[in-house]
C-alpha cells in the first residue's frame, strides 16, 4: 500500500468527520449505520476492486452498456445522419462525420437508453435487483424500509426514486427525507450513463461498468452521511420493505418503451437547455473576472484543492482535479465529465487519477439538482415542500461528500492493477 492509498483512506475518514461536524456534531450517533455502512462500503470496494469475478461482472456490463449503445446509435444515423456519426466514423452511405456534436450524438443516447429502461421495468427484469439492493441495505445500515427502497432505486433512477415510495413520502421523518435527497444527489440515473461513457470510453474502455458500480458505492456512503448530518429521533413507521407502486405501469410493452423514450426526450431537452444556461452564465461571470485576470475554473481550483486532496490525487494532478469537482458542483457532472475525458484523451491525466475522478464525479451533487429535485419531489408530495426545501441544501451537501468519498475508496483499492481501467 502506498503513501497514495493511505492518504485516500484518510480522506475517506476525514470526510465522514467533516459530515458529521458539518451536521452540529449530533448526537446520538447512529453507531449501527456508521458500524453497518463502514463494512459494507468496503466489502463492495474490495469486492469491485480487488476479486476478479465482480471485476469479470462489470466487463459483461460494460460490453453490455457498449453494445446497447452501438444499437441505440441506429436510430440517431436515421434521423440526423452524419450528424449523429461520431469523430472518424461514417454513416452506411458512407457519409463522413462533421466532427463531434452534443445534440445529435449524447443525447440521442439517453433517450434511447431511458426507452431501453422503461421496456426493462415493464417486464420485471430491474425490480428484484433493486430489492435485493434494499434487503442489503436495510440490514447492514439499519435504515427504515421506505429508506432502504428508495436507496436502492437509485441505482437505475435519479429523482425518480421518490416515486417508489410515493405513498409513504408525506409521512417520511425529515432524516428519512435527508437520505432520499442524498442518496438522489450521490448517484446518476441509468438514462444518462450513456453520456459519461460516451465522453470517457476511449481513454477508459470500462468507464460503463464503473459508473455503476460507483453508484451502488454511493448509496451506502451516502446513507451514512445523511445520517451522520441528521440522526433518526423521531422514530419511522416503515420497517419493512415496501412492496412496489405499480400506479405508473403500462399496459404493454410498445406502450413502456415510447413512454420511457418521450420521458428521455425530456431528460435530454432538460439537459440541454440546463447546459446552456448554466455555460452561458458562466462565461459571463468569466467575462467579469477578467477585469482582474481570472476566470472561474481557477476560482474553483483554488476552493475544491482542499477536497481533491483528501482523495488521494496525485500532486501533478491536483489542480486539475479540483477544477474538475469545482465544475460538476456549478456546471453539472455533464461537463465535468466531458473534460475529464478530453483531459484523459490527452494523456494529461494519471490513471489512477482518471479512475478516482470518475468515481468522485459520479453523482448529481451540483447546484441545479436543488431545485430539480425539490420540485420532482413536491410534485409528489406538496405538503413536504417546505420541508424539501428546509433539506436540499443539506442534501447537497452530503452528496457531495458521499460522492467525495466514492472517489476516495476508489483510490483505497487502487494499486496500479491491470485492466482496472480496460487499457
Amino acid at each position: 500500500m502506498s503513501w497514495l492509498n493511505l492518504g485516500s483512506l484518510a480522506g475517506w475518514c476525514a470526510l465522514a468527520v467533516l459530515a458529521w461536524l458539518i451536521g452540529g456534531c449530533r448526537r446520538p450517533v447512529p453507531w449501527r449505520t456508521v458500524r453497518g455502512g463502514v463494512a459494507l462500503i468496503f466489502v463492495l470496494g474490495g469486492l469491485v476492486f480487488l476479486f476478479p469475478p465482480t471485476r469479470t461482472v462489470l466487463l459483461w456490463i460494460n460490453n453490455g452498456v457498449l453494445a446497447a449503445l452501438e444499437a441505440g446509435l441506429a436510430g440517431s444515423l436515421f434521423v440526423f445522419g452524419p450528424l449523429a456519426a461520431g469523430p472518424g466514423q461514417s454513416t452506411g452511405s458512407g457519409e463522413p462525420s462533421v466532427g463531434f456534436v452534443l445534440a445529435t450524438q449524447a443525447l440521442p443516447a439517453v433517450i434511447f437508453f431511458s426507452g431501453l429502461m422503461a421496456l426493462l421495468y415493464h417486464f420485471r427484469l430491474v425490480q428484484p435487483v433493486i430489492r435485493l439492493f434494499a434487503v442489503l441495505f436495510r440490514k447492514t445500515l439499519g435504515l427504515s424500509g421506505v429508506e432502504a427502497l428508495a436507496g436502492s432505486s437509485n441505482i437505475f433512477v435519479g429523482v425518480e426514486s421518490a416515486a417508489t415510495v410515493r405513498p409513504y413520502l408525506a409521512s417520511m421523518t425529515r432524516s428519512e427525507l435527508l437520505t432520499l435527497l442524498t442518496c438522489g444527489m450521490s448517484t446518476v440515473a441509468s438514462s444518462t450513463l450513456a453520456l459519461y461513457v460516451l465522453f470517457l470510453k476511449d481513454s477508459f474502455p470500462l468507464i460503463a461498468g464503473h459508473v455503476i458500480s460507483a453508484s451502488v458505492l454511493s448509496i451506502p456512503t451516502a446513507a451514512l452521511v445523511s445520517k451522520l448530518l441528521l440522526p433518526e429521533t423521531e422514530g419511522t413507521g416503515v420497517e419493512a420493505i415496501p412492496v412496489e407502486d405499480a400506479s405508473g405501469r403500462t399496459g404493454n410493452p410498445i406502450s413502456a418503451l415510447s413512454r420511457g423514450a418521450m420521458d428521455g426526450l425530456k431528460l435530454a431537452a432538460g439537459i440541454a437547455t440546463l447546459l446552456i444556461a448554466v455555460l452561458g452564465l458562466v462565461a459571463l461571470i468569466d467575462l467579469l473576472l477578467g477585469l482582474i485576470a481570472l476566470d472561474l475554473g481557477t476560482l474553483l481550483a483554488w476552493l475544491f484543492t482542499p477536497l481533491a486532496w483528501l482523495l488521494g490525487i496525485e500532486s501533478g494532478d491536483l489542480s486539475q482535479a479540483a477544477r474538475l469537482l469545482g465544475e460538476r458542483a456549478v456546471m453539472t457532472e455533464v461537463v465535468a465529465y466531458r473534460n475529464l475525458g478530453e483531459l484523459a484523451a490527452a494523456g494529461s491525466l494519471a490513471p489512477r487519477t482518471i479512475l478516482v475522478l470518475s468515481y468522485a464525479l459520479c453523482g448529481f451533487a451540483h447546484l441545479a439538482s436543488v431545485g430539480i429535485f425539490i420540485g420532482g419531489i413536491s410534485a409528489l408530495a406538496p405538503e413536504r415542500r417546505e420541508d424539501l426545501a428546509a433539506l436540499a441544501w443539506r442534501g447537497l451537501v452530503g452528496a457531495t461528500l458521499a460522492t467525495l468519498m466514492t472517489g476516495a475508496l476508489a483510490g483505497v483499492f487502487y494499486f496500479g492493477q491491470k485492466g482496472i481501467l480496460g487499457l
